[in-house]
C-alpha cells in the first residue's frame, strides 16, 4: 500500500511540474504589453527551423490592446508587394508570357500577354491567382490585350489622391471588362468578385451595377 500510495504521489508532483511549466512558458511568450504571443525566439526561429519554412502563428488577447500605439485594428496593404507578389505567381502560369499588376486600395487590374487558344479558362486561372493573395473585400479586373501593359504601367506613379484618378480608373476598368474575366466567382459574385444583393447594393459603384443599367437602358431604349 505504501508503494502504491508513493507512486501516486509522485504522478501527482509531475502533473503539477508539468503544469507549472506549461503556464511559465505561456507567461515567457506573453510580450512586455501582455496581449500577444509568439511561439518564434528572438531569432526567428521555431523547432531548430527558420521560420520561412514553418507555420506563421500569432495569438492576440483583446485586453488593453486599444492603448497599445502599435496595434494596427486595421492591417494595411502594402500595395506594391501584393502587385509584385500577383505578377511574380501570374506569370508562372502556362501560356503567359509578360504581365502587370496595379493594386489600388480596393481593387486588383492586371494586363497580361498570352497565346492561350482558350481565352477565358486563363482569364480564369490569372483572375484566382490574384484573388488568392489580396483580401477577400478587392476586385479583380483582367485584360489580355498587350497594349494595355502600358496603360497599367502609366499608373504606377499615380495614388489615391490624384484628380480624377477614381474616373481614370473606372474608364479602364471599363476597357478591360472587353476582355475575358473568367467564370464568375459563385451565385453571389461575378467574376470580378463583385457581390450581389449587398447591403449597401444601391450605393456601390461596382462596374457590374454600371453594366448592368447600360444594358437595361439599350434595352429599354431610354436614354
Amino acid at each position: 500500500m505504501k508503494k502504491i500510495a508513493f507512486t501516486a504521489s509522485l504522478l501527482c508532483m509531475l502533473i503539477m511540474t508539468g503544469c507549472q511549466n506549461n503556464s511559465a512558458r505561456e507567461n515567457e511568450l506573453l510580450e512586455d504589453s501582455g496581449n500577444t504571443v509568439n511561439v518564434n525566439n528572438e531569432n526567428g526561429m521555431k523547432n531548430g527551423k527558420n521560420n520561412d519554412s514553418g507555420f506563421g502563428y500569432v495569438r492576440h488577447v483583446k485586453s488593453n490592446l486599444a492603448e497599445e500605439d502599435d496595434f494596427n485594428k486595421v492591417p494595411g496593404v502594402d500595395h506594391e508587394k501584393v502587385a509584385n507578389d500577383i505578377s511574380s505567381l501570374i506569370v508562372q502560369l502556362p501560356n503567359i508570357q509578360d504581365v502587370a499588376t496595379l493594386v489600388t486600395d480596393e481593387e486588383v487590374l492586371i494586363a497580361y500577354q498570352t497565346d492561350s487558344k482558350n481565352r477565358n479558362e486563363t482569364a480564369d486561372q490569372v483572375k484566382k491567382t490574384a484573388i488568392s493573395v489580396v483580401p477577400r473585400y478587392y476586385h479583380v479586373y483582367l485584360s489580355d490585350n498587350p497594349e494595355m501593359i502600358k496603360q497599367i504601367e502609366g499608373y504606377s506613379g499615380l495614388d489615391p489622391n490624384n484628380r480624377d484618378i477614381d474616373q481614370i480608373i473606372n474608364t479602364t476598368k471599363k476597357e478591360m471588362l472587353k476582355s475575358p474575366q473568367g467564370r464568375k466567382l459563385n451565385s453571389g459574385e461575378n467574376a470580378n468578385g463583385e457581390g450581389y444583393g449587398e447591403t449597401n447594393e444601391n450605393l456601390d459603384q461596382d462596374m457590374k451595377d454600371n453594366y448592368e443599367q447600360t444594358r437595361y437602358k439599350q434595352k429599354s431604349g431610354t436614354d
